[in-house]
C-alpha cells in the first residue's frame, strides 16, 4: 500500500484551520500578513488554532518581509514563546546579502527549537546556489523538508529543478522531503508524484475567492482527492 501524500494548507485563523482539516489537509502552515508573503502569527492565534484542530501545525518564524534575518534575537524570543505555548513544528529560512544561507541566524533559531521538526521555506528559491545551501544546512537538527517551487518564478519555471532534486533524494543535503508549493496547480501533480514527490503545499489554491476569503473545504477536498487518486 502506497504512503499517503502530504497536503499542507496555509491557515491565517481558526476558520481557515477548521475548513482545511475538514477538507482533508494533513498539516497547516500558520502565518499572518500574506501581503508580506507570510509572517509569524501571534502566539494567541496559534493557541486558538491548536485548540480547534488536531492535525499538525507548522508555525512560520519570520518577522519582516524578505529573507534577511535582521536582528535574530527578537525572532528567537518569539520562537521560545511559541514553544512554551505548545508549538512543535516550524517554518523558517534566512539568506545573507549575497544570496547565501545565513547559517548563524538559522542555527540561532534552531537552537531555541530544541529538536523540533522544521521546514526551510522558499528562501531556497531565491538562493544564489541551491546545492550549496542544502549542503550547508545538512545535519541541522529537526530539518525535514524544503518548501520549494524549484524557482522564484513558481512551479512552471521550477519543474525541471524539482524533478532533478527528487532524483537526488538520499544524497547528502537531499535527505529532506521536497514539499512543493508556489504557483502549484493540480495539473502539476501527476508528473511530480511520478518523480517520487509526495508532499504538496497550497495557499491561494485553497481559496477560490482570493486571500480576502477563507479556505474552502471543497477546494481542499478536491486536492485531497487528486493526491489520493494519483
Amino acid at each position: 500500500m502506497s504512503k499517503r501524500a502530504v497536503l499542507e494548507v496555509i491557515a491565517l485563523d481558526v476558520e481557515d484551520a477548521v475548513a482545511a482539516q475538514a477538507g482533508g489537509a494533513d498539516r497547516l502552515e500558520l502565518v499572518t500578513d500574506m501581503a508580506a508573503d507570510g509572517l509569524t502569527p501571534p502566539v494567541g492565534t496559534f493557541a486558538r488554532i491548536r485548540a480547534s484542530v488536531d492535525i499538525a501545525l507548522r508555525v512560520m518564524l519570520r518577522l519582516s518581509d524578505g529573507f534577511a534575518a535582521a536582528d535574530v534575537e527578537p525572532l528567537a524570543r518569539v520562537a521560545g514563546q511559541l514553544r512554551e505555548a505548545g508549538a512543535q513544528e516550524f517554518v523558517l529560512g534566512f539568506l545573507d546579502g549575497d544570496g547565501g544561507v545565513d547559517l548563524a541566524a538559522v542555527e540561532r533559531v534552531v537552537a531555541v527549537l530544541d529538536g523540533c521538526r522544521w521546514t526551510f521555506h522558499r528562501a531556497i528559491d531565491h538562493a544564489a546556489d541551491r546545492d550549496a545551501l542544502r549542503k550547508q544546512l545538512d545535519g541541522l537538527p529537526g530539518l525535514d523538508a524544503y518548501l520549494t517551487a524549484g524557482s522564484a518564478a513558481g512551479v512552471d519555471a521550477g519543474l525541471p529543478t524539482l524533478l532533478h532534486e527528487a532524483g537526488r533524494g538520499g544524497e547528502p543535503g537531499y535527505e529532506q522531503r521536497l514539499l512543493v508549493g508556489g504557483g502549484l496547480r493540480l495539473d502539476h501533480v501527476p508528473r511530480l508524484m511520478a518523480a517520487g514527490i509526495d508532499a504538496f503545499h497550497i495557499g491561494g489554491a485553497a481559496r477560490p475567492g482570493g486571500w480576502e476569503r477563507g479556505v474552502s473545504v471543497e477546494a481542499v477536498a478536491e486536492w485531497r482527492g487528486v493526491l489520493d487518486g494519483a
